[in-house]
This record gives structure tokens, C-alpha cells and sequence, in this order.
């Protein structure tokens, strides 16, 4: 029996024995202010995941959720909305199981105490680093509603204070949300990778609980179950405590109040896309921003042609280095066989040795070289310097790429030009995933969230110059983090061997790879130079 028919059945009931159930239910839950509709709502209400993924689709009940637990189970809470705007509702609907204004303080940031014990803080973070605001604020229940509305690094630095001193309290962080219409949301595949991302390994069933811990590099590492487990922390060992997640799916279906009001049938009558985006529960890729420079399913088309070798015949071109000079950020490297591309690698900035940062990072990136394939090195910022040095000193077929300068090149048509090398280099990626080129797109792209997100953020505009991408900096603050490894796919693909130039050489190589073939090997010892040999 699913929710409408327990709604028909209540409806049909006599008065008589209706109001003899009303009575029994309401004495077993008599000491709840609030209580979980039954299915969905009722498990993750009782669910012993750390943190739960709640959600999927519009109206399941996510925001009651969420203050349900804070009335009924919680001492202290946090709730977030990523606009302070959006938090009328939610203490509209605070007041209402309160039951009146008593303990409200609306004043920004708004807070309604329950009672002695209890409080719970609505606050916002609109801009990146706003929700700093948080630091050594202590929450045992810390609920974000809308969840992929925030950056991953928002999500990441609120949940590091979901904490409490009464030994007797259970903690957990609530995260409801809709399918993210942004990139900024698509953290949330990986974070929940057994249950939303289809590649990954091992799926999990809904509510099933998992267990996680950050490594060294502050990456989510599954582990087999409960208990301690060893990761570096600040340079040296140390056992921590794995943390369960899990993910329960939530839709309109499941809420016996949006039943009884046909909210379903307004959810039907949205406009496409946003109708499939939120009714395909994660399954469904996010709306485009204007103006934005690749479209979303363009990317979708290419990850899905991706297979796991490159094809057979076609040597490595180019590698795409966006390069580090140690501390946060990782150098990353991505190759590239003509249109397919290697899954990106990311090298630990902390890994890199800051005084010999040209030496190391050329003998990582040389590790993945073959078939004397053009190495395209970033050098915003000045950390390729030292890469590149080394490269042109071994011989080392090796291009600078300078995203702030100048470009005389045009689109593919030839009537707009680009106001520097960045907006050039992301529109020929635009034009590399054009599926109405003659033939189509021989693009294949890893099935990556991260490199989905990458290459779908940057929006651009029409100057008196010709086309402008949006600030490099603008898009990793929206964004949260970096957009690294789509840069570095995106080099690879600006400079280097394609087969419209160069497949008749790969024809002839094919014929002599039986008795002449290349492979590098590298020697570096760590303190003298790099050199390279050629084995045949």
C-alpha cells in the first residue's frame, strides 16, 4: 500500500473509528512536536547516518525534516539557506510547530529559542568565505536546506562544526536538496559517489550506511565499515573515526499533504528543462547559465562516448599541465590521444618539493609521456616557469600557454575574434564538442563530475573585441575551488597533433611501430637535472 492509497483509506474510514486511530496516534506521539510522515521521511528521521543526503526531487518534505529533528531531537541547530531571503519560510514554518513568537529573535541572524536547552540559528552564506561566520559555533544538528545551491567548500568547512559536549547527544548533519541546476552543486555526486555517481565501483542502496574518512589531502576515502582508521593529519599519524553517510531518496509522492493538494500535478506543469532537472532525482544534467560558453549536454555526449583505452593507432598528442608551485592547490596533468582523453591526474601540492618544484613536477608529468607529445604548460601565475625550463633544457617538446595574452585567432567561422588566449582556448573546446560539426563530435571525455563542472561554468560576452570569457577568478569563487583539471583539458586540446593535421604521419607510424617505437624513460635523481632517454 503506497501513500495515496492510505490517504483513500483514511478518507473512507467511518468518524467513529477515525477518531479512535486520531487517538491512539496521537498518545504514541505524544512527546514529539512534530511527527515524520511514514516512508522516506520516517526513515531518515530514524536514520544513524553522520550525515544524511535527503531529497531528490521537490516537495518530499526536506525543510520539515530538518526542523522536525531540530524540535524533537536536537540541543542545539543550525540551519542555512545559501540567501538570507530564502529563511522566511523555513521560520515561517518554525514558528508554526512552535506555536507562537515566544523565544524568536528576528533579528539577523534570526534564532528562536525552544526552551533552556534548546535553540536553533537560521543563518546564510551568500558569497564564498561567508560562511566563515560559522567557526567555532558548535551545532549537534547542522541542516542545509537546498544543499547544491552551496559550494563544496562551503559544505565542507559548516559540517567541520557539527560538534557538541553533552556525551548524551547525537550529532548529524542534514543535507536536503533538489538535483543541482548549477555546477556549483555537482560536488554532491561525489560526495554520495555509492549512491548518485553511476560509475562508481560498489553502489549502495538507499539508506544504506557508509563509512568515510578525509585523508591526507582532506579527500573522501571509503573504508570497509565502522571504527578507526589510519590517516596523516599535519604531517604524521593518527587514528580517526570513520563517519557513516548515506543517501534516501524523497519525491512529492511520498508527502500525504502535497498528495491531497495536487502539488504533483504543478510539479508536471513546470517548463522543460527545469521540469526534468528536478523531477530526475540526480539523473538529470543541470540548466545552463546565458551565455555560457560550452553547453552542458555537449559535455554529457562526450563523457558518454568515453571508453577506458584510447583508440587503437592513435599516439598520445598533447598533455595539458596546469601547474603548482606547492601549498594547496595540486599540479594537474591531463593527456590527450587526438580527441580522447586520459583521466586527469592530480599531483598534491604539498607533495611538491618547493626547491626543486621544476625538477619534480617535470619528472611527474614526463611519467605519463609518450610518443614525443607536445607538453602545454600554464603559466598564469608563474609556477610553470620552472617546468617549462626544464622541459626546453631536455629537449623536451614543450609550449607555454599565457590564458591573459593577446590572440589573433577566431572562431571556426571566422567573424568573431577573443579578446586573449583563455577565451580562445575554451571556445576551439566548444568547437572540439560541437556535435553538428560535419560528422560529429569525436570528442570522448572522461566520465567526471568535477571535469563536468569545470567546463560548463564559464560563461562569456561579446565585446568590441570579440567574444570574453568571465574571469577565471570569478568562476572559482562561484565555483569554490579551482577549476584546474578542465583547464588542463582545455590546453591539451589548444596546442599539440590533431588528426586533421597529422593523421597521415599517424598512418605511416602504424606501419613501422613493429620495429621502431619511442617510449620515454625518466631518470631523475632529485638533485641533479632531469634527462630523458628514448628507449627502443
Amino acid at each position: 500500500m503506497d501513500l495515496a492509497d492510505v490517504v483513500r483509506t483514511l478518507a473512507d474510514m467511518p468518524p467513529a473509528e477515525l477518531a479512535i486511530l486520531k487517538r491512539q496516534v496521537d498518545g504514541a506521539n505524544s512527546r514529539f512536536r512534530w511527527v515524520p510522515n511514514p516512508g522516506p521521511q520516517t526513515d531518515a528521521y530514524y536514520s544513524l547516518a553522520d550525515v544524511l543526503l535527503y531529497g531528490g526531487e521537490p516537495g518530499g518534505g526536506k525543510s520539515q525534516l530538518g526542523l522536525g529533528l531540530a524540535f524533537n531531537e536536537h540541543q542545539k541547530t543550525l540551519v542555512m539557506r545559501r540567501e538570507y531571503g530564502d529563511l522566511d519560510q523555513l521560520i515561517s514554518d518554525a514558528l508554526k510547530i512552535h506555536g507562537s513568537r515566544d523565544g524568536f529573535n528576528g533579528s539577523p541572524p534570526p534564532r528562536l529559542r525552544i526552551s533552556a536547552e534548546q535553540i536553533i540559528n537560521f543563518a546564510a552564506a551568500h558569497r564564498v568565505g561567508d560562511e566563515e561566520g560559522q567557526m567555532g559555533k558548535g551545532k549537534d544538528l547542522v541542516f542545509i536546506d537546498e544543499a547544491t545551491h552551496f559550494a563544496q567548500s562551503q559544505i565542507r568547512f559548516v559540517m567541520g562544526w557539527n560538534r557538541t559536549e553533552d556525551p548524551n547527544q547525537r550529532c548529524r548533519v542534514v543535507l536536503a536538496t533538489n538535483p543541482p541546476l548549477r555546477p556549483e552543486g555537482m560536488w554532491v555526486i561525489e560526495m554520495f559517489a555509492p549512491w548518485l555517481n553511476p560509475q562508481y565501483h560498489n553502489p549502495a542502496k538507499a539508506g544504506e550506511l557508509r563509512w568515510v574518512v578525509s585523508d591526507e589531502d582532506g579527500n573522501d576515502r571509503w573504508v570497509d565499515g565502522p571504527g578507526e582508521y589510519e590517516v596523516v593529519v599535519a604531517g604524521e599519524p593518527k587514528m580517526v573515526k570513520a563517519l557513516s553517510r548515506t543517501y534516501i531518496p524523497a519525491s512529492v509522492k511520498d508527502n500525504p499533504y502535497y498528495v491531497a493538494s495536487g502539488y504533483e500535478k504543478t510539479l508536471d506543469s513546470l517548463p522543460e528543462p527545469m521540469r526534468s532537472i528536478l523531477l530526475g532525482g540526480f539523473r538529470t544534467a543541470f540548466k545552463d547559465r546565458e551565455n555560457q560558453i560550452i553547453p552542458t549536454a555537449w559535455v554529457t555526449m562526450a563523457q558518454q562516448r568515453w571508453m577506458p583505452k584510447p583508440p587503437e593507432g592513435i599516439p598520445m598528442c598533447a598533455i595539458g599541465v596546469d601547474a603548482s608551485g606547492g601549498g594547496v592547490d595540486p599540479m594537474v596533468i591531463a593527456p590527450r590521444h587526438d580527441a580522447w582523453f586520459a583521466p586527469t591526474v592530480e599531483v598534491q601540492g604539498k607533495d611538491i618539493p618547493v626547491e626543486r618544484a621544476g625538477a619534480y613536477c617535470s619528472g611527474m608529468i614526463l611519467g605519463y609521456w609518450a610518443d614525443d607529445a607536445r607538453i602545454v604548460v600554464d603559466m598564469g601565475g608563474g609556477y610553470g616557469a620552472s617546468i617549462y625550463e626544464h622541459m626546453h633544457a631536455n629537449k623536451i617538446p614543450v609550449s607555454v600557454y599565457k590564458g591573459a595574452e593577446g590572440t589573433t585567432k577566431r572562431t571556426r567561422d571566422g567573424k568573431l575574434g577573443f579578446t586573449n588566449v583563455r577565451t580562445a582556448a575554451l571556445w576551439a573546446f566548444r568547437e572540439l564538442l560541437d556535435p553538428g560539426q560535419p560528422g560529429g563530435s569525436p570528442a570522448a571525455l572522461p566520465p567526471d563530475p568535477q571535469i563536468m563542472a569545470d567546463l560548463t561554468a564559464p560563461t562569456a560576452e561579446i565585446t568590441q573585441r570579440g567574444w570574453q570569457a568571465e574571469p577565471k577568478e570569478d568562476v572559482c569563487k562561484r565555483l569554490g575551488r579551482s577549476t584546474n583539471h578542465g583547464d588542463a583539458l582545455i590546453m591539451s586540446w589548444f596546442e599539440g597533433a590533431r588528426a586533421l593535421t597529422n593523421a597521415m604521419d599517424w598512418m605511416d607510424l602504424t606501419k613501422v611501430r613493429g620495429r621502431l617505437v619511442h617510449r620515454p624513460q625518466v631518470v631523475n635523481s632529485g638533485r641533479l637535472p632531469l634527462s630523458v632517454r628514448m628507449k627502443r
